[in-house]
């Protein structure tokens, strides 16, 4: 019973929000492209399949950052008592259950037509290599935009053969998305990243974060907007894009507070509902 609370400790199965911001893009990608016209049990059965591989994929992928950053972890606040930082996990071990996860995850994967499969296989290095980034870079949080959010490519070849401007568009505007979200995030630790030497664009703009960040929200919203408009979404879809953009600037941006780090933890798990409702707006945009 101990080694399963330590799993499910090492994995954030209880910490649903990681899984969730990884699985929000691929039902993006999946709604924007499916014909709601056709049989939507496939639709369904797909968004369950993304649903599965988003939990797999990121308790895989908190395992190996959590190797990659035992010596880090064990010296913040936030960190330290992770079970591979703490020793109760080792090394060995978490690589076994990584593994085993990466195993189901590939039988999941497998459902899905040929160049999903690929892409999904060509993205393992870039998904498993981004906590080495902010040892090197500011812009740790660009590499998980690009990495999180490349569920969203896979909705949209799940159902399409190809990838066009429209996706690429898209997929830009989700990247700010995490830029914005994960800056929000970094400043829980930024006191401790600081002295150990780590870096992030919440350091990096710590003193221009709401500029910042309103920067990164405003070319998602211009960049949702014109994915909109080369889709030829209904015009309920502009007019309910207000929601989102709410969400954005009025809430999360107005009650950010770089020196509160429940604020900042509040406002990123609030990303959950921002990708609920942006779901809703394409479902809009597409059937009514």
């Amino acid at each position: 019973m101990n080694q399963l609370n330590l799993f499910i400790e090492v994995t954030r199965l209880k910490k649903p929000i990681g899984y969730m911001l990884l699985f929000w893009p691929c039902a993006w990608g999946l709604t924007i492209a499916y014909d709601f016209s056709s049989n939507l049990n496939t639709y369904f059965y797909y968004l369950v399949l993304f649903f599965l591989g988003s939990i797999l994929m990121r308790s895989a992928g908190c395992i190996v950052n959590d190797i990659f950053d035992k010596k880090y972890d064990g010296k913040v606040v936030r960190t330290k008592y992770r079970p591979i930082a703490a020793g109760k996990i080792s090394v060995k071990l978490g690589l076994l259950y990584s593994s085993f996860l990466c195993l189901i995850a590939f039988l999941v994967l497998i459902n899905f037509n040929h160049i999903t499969i690929f892409l999904a296989l060509a993205s393992m290095p870039l998904a498993f290599t981004y906590p080495l980034m902010k040892r090197f870079t500011y812009w740790p949080q660009l590499f998980l935009g690009i990495t999180f959010n490349y569920g969203l490519l896979l909705g949209w070849t799940s159902v399409n053969s190809n990838i066009d401007l429209i996706i690429i568009i898209f997929y830009l505007g989700a990247i700010f998305w995490t830029l914005g979200y994960d800056t929000i995030y970094g400043f829980q630790d930024i006191n401790d990243d600081e002295i150990i030497g780590l870096k992030s664009t919440s350091i990096k703009f710590k003193n221009k974060a709401k500029i910042f960040l309103s920067t990164c929200y405003f070319f998602l919203t211009i960049s949702f907007l014109l994915t909109g408009y080369l889709m030829n979404f209904n015009i309920f879809y502009f007019l309910f894009m207000i929601f989102p953009i709410i969400h954005l600037f009025l809430y999360q941006i107005k009650s950010f507070n770089s020196k509160n780090p429940e604020i900042c933890l509040t406002i990123f798990k609030s990303n959950n509902l921002f990708g609920v409702i942006f779901l809703i707006n394409i479902l809009i945009g597409k059937i009514f």
